[in-house]
């Protein structure tokens, strides 16, 4: 019989076991379209091993109570003090899980230490976001209100175990407990015997591996994330020299008497390729887009490195994909080596600048911007009137439609030849639309609709007021977006639709040089592309996970992190490292990737394309970890 100490902390921590199981199941239910290829018993087995995740981050969450849980107190006062911190702690975890219901949508994972990383724009948004998700104070009500009332209380035979008189008897099986306790929450936290801690990737260790995010809890995750270790070195190549033939390296030649024209880059928020009509059969919300599509390079394959805003900029101006879990402005990795397009143009005469109609800071943009060497930054600050400005839309920053045409304005004062890249932020939640449109551009089959279709109108009138400048004619336009977000599309509720962008090149007064459109891109390769277009590239320090888009001796290539798995996307086959280092072969579909990988992948293929992707890999995480990316 166990001492009614331990009995009762049994008890606690089983009730919360089971809000774990209903946050689960809400989080499942909220997402069910993400997880549709998976089948009863295998999302069953996903819940089982769920309670893996779950004792493990309750017992993490919870070591403050456990070890004031420890001390033989029955009276009141301290059973309510007891209480009241298991209660605060878990109401936190709650409130996590319960985001992540919605937060999911967006980022495609669970919630990680990202939120400290954005806790200015957290408290900006707040009143917003509370207006918004107000519905999920009802779960959290709920739940938090089941584990208020059931939480179990000690009884007066429970006290009367450790009066004076009864004292001794326990002493020695109360300190036996004791130690048994900590045995067993150490081997809780760590999950298991097994040689390393329990780790997020493993739980994408099941078929299909999507539905590692149901058996994962946002506490851990988040909890984890806290303490996040450097990312494990690899070791598949035993050296560089032998690594750098799987690499498969490809450095724009020379492109003798090109003219050093403008480039104009438009990373346009949240422009899923689902959007979009010219990928869809013209069913979309991006007429202009379509329209201007038809006259420029459109690649038609195109993917982006990352499922979060961050994660779009250093692969844009940098050619860095997202290839930890942690992005690489908020990383211990900001200090390495690092040469952008704003370094490498600006050696070259060219005046580069960034644009954000956001608040300055927000999510280190204009850190970033400054480390790759951009010599302007043109924030939420300096954009006339700034939040009292009537532009301003109340929630991020300043309405696509002003701020697309300050841009325009302020391009005209730029020195040419100039480099600007500019970021919109409309077609972000809570997706509103200015207004005076609210009756031109109304809700579609889902709420980011009408705010594409309002960006959209936005790119419209900046193209109208850029033609009207005399550096427009002189001047290389890049359209694509920073990741996805809201899916209702079928066909894209997959892992490769969920990265599934457009991406377009237009000149309005040059032929561009030959491209094949139908090969594969990625938003890595725009650093490439842009110093290959403008005859830049040879001896520039280029990182070597993207290609020119120009290279017509490659069919080009896709990298990115989903699930705890890396892909390498080419325009046959997909591959996949897994956690646990096994290489999977897939058929490569436009934006679809099917459930289980081939039963008999072709040999040659699985090996050169599994090489391929760990010596990225490979290269990506040891460069970071000894600040050796261009050696």
């Amino acid at each position: 019989m166990i001492s009614p100490l331990l009995r009762l902390l049994l008890r606690r921590l089983l009730l919360l076991m089971g809000a774990y199981v209903l946050l689960r199941l809400g989080f499942y239910v909220a997402n069910q379209a993400v997880f549709r290829e998976a089948t009863t018993g295998q999302v069953l087995l996903a819940f089982w091993h769920g309670f893996r995740y779950d004792i493990s981050a309750l017992l993490l969450l919870n070591l403050p109570f456990l070890l004031l849980s420890l001390i033989p107190a029955f009276s009141f006062r301290w059973q309510g003090f007891l209480r009241g911190i298991y209660l605060t702690l878990n109401a936190c975890g709650i409130a996590l899980n319960l985001i992540d219901t919605q937060y999911f949508k967006f980022i495609g994972r669970r919630t990680s230490n990202e939120l400290f990383t954005i806790t200015d724009d957290i408290e900006r948004q707040a009143g917003q976001l509370v207006g918004h998700y107000w519905f999920l104070l009802i779960p959290f009500a709920v739940i938090f209100g089941l584990v208020w009332y059931f939480y179990p209380m000690p009884t007066a035979n429970d006290a009367a175990y450790y009066q004076p008189g009864k004292r001794r008897k326990p002493v020695l099986r109360t300190t036996l407990e004791i130690v048994v306790l900590a045995g067993l929450t150490i081997l809780g936290i760590r999950g298991g015997f097994q040689l390393k801690p329990l780790r997020t990737g493993h739980a994408f260790m099941q078929t299909p591996p999507i539905l590692g995010h149901v058996a994962l809890n946002s506490t851990f995750t988040f909890l984890k994330s806290l303490r996040a270790d450097a990312p494990e070195r690899r070791t598949y190549f035993p050296s560089m020299a032998a690594l750098r033939p799987a690499l498969a390296i490809r450095q724009p030649g020379p492109r003798p008497g090109v003219p050093h024209d403008n480039v104009v880059v438009l990373l346009i928020e949240s422009f899923a390729s689902e959007y979009n009509g010219i990928e869809n059969g013209g069913k979309g919300y991006t007429p202009f887009f379509d329209s201007l599509a038809t006259k420029g390079l459109f690649f038609r394959h195109h993917y982006a490195n990352g499922r979060r805003s961050i994660e779009a900029l250093p692969a844009v101006l940098a050619g860095l994909p997202a290839l930890t879990e942690n992005s690489f402005i908020t990383s211990n990795f900001q200090t390495d080596e690092l040469h952008g397009l704003g370094e490498l143009l600006g050696r070259n005469g060219y005046a580069t600048s960034v644009f954000h109609g956001a608040q300055n800071g927000t999510m280190g943009f204009n850190t970033f911007a400054g480390i790759t060497g951009i010599q302007q930054y043109y924030g939420l600050d300096e954009y006339p009137g700034s939040t009292k400005s009537p532009d301003f839309d109340g929630h991020w920053g300043i309405f696509d439609e002003p701020y697309l045409q300050y841009f325009a304005r302020q391009l005209g004062q730029q020195r040419q030849p100039f480099f600007s890249t500019v970021f919109t932020l409309t077609s972000h939640e809570p997706f509103p639309v200015p207004a005076k449109y609210k009756d031109r551009f109304k809700a579609g089959e889902l709420p980011i609709h009408a705010s594409v279709e309002y960006t959209d109108f936005a790119l419209r009138q900046f193209f109208k007021a850029a033609a009207r400048q005399p550096w427009y004619k002189n001047t290389l336009f890049i359209v694509l977006a920073d990741h996805t977000s809201q899916t209702l599309r079928p066909e894209y509720q997959n892992t490769l639709g969920s990265y599934k962008t457009p991406l377009l090149l237009f000149h309005p007064s040059r032929t561009l040089p030959a491209a094949n459109v139908e090969r594969i891109t990625q938003q890595a390769d725009i650093p490439a592309s842009v110093l290959d277009y403008l005859g830049l590239a040879p001896n520039q320090p280029l990182l070597p996970f993207g290609y020119s888009v120009f290279d017509t001796g490659t069919t080009g290539r896709a990298l990115f992190l989903s699930g705890g798995s890396y892909f390498l996307v080419h325009h046959d086959y997909v591959a996949e490292l897994t956690v646990d280092n096994k290489v999977r072969l897939y058929p490569y579909q436009k934006h679809a990737l099917p459930a289980t990988p081939l039963a008999a992948p072709d040999p040659q293929k699985l090996r050169e394309y599994g090489n391929e992707l760990k010596a990225c890999v490979q290269f990506y995480l040891n460069g970071l970890a000894d600040n050796a990316l261009y050696k």
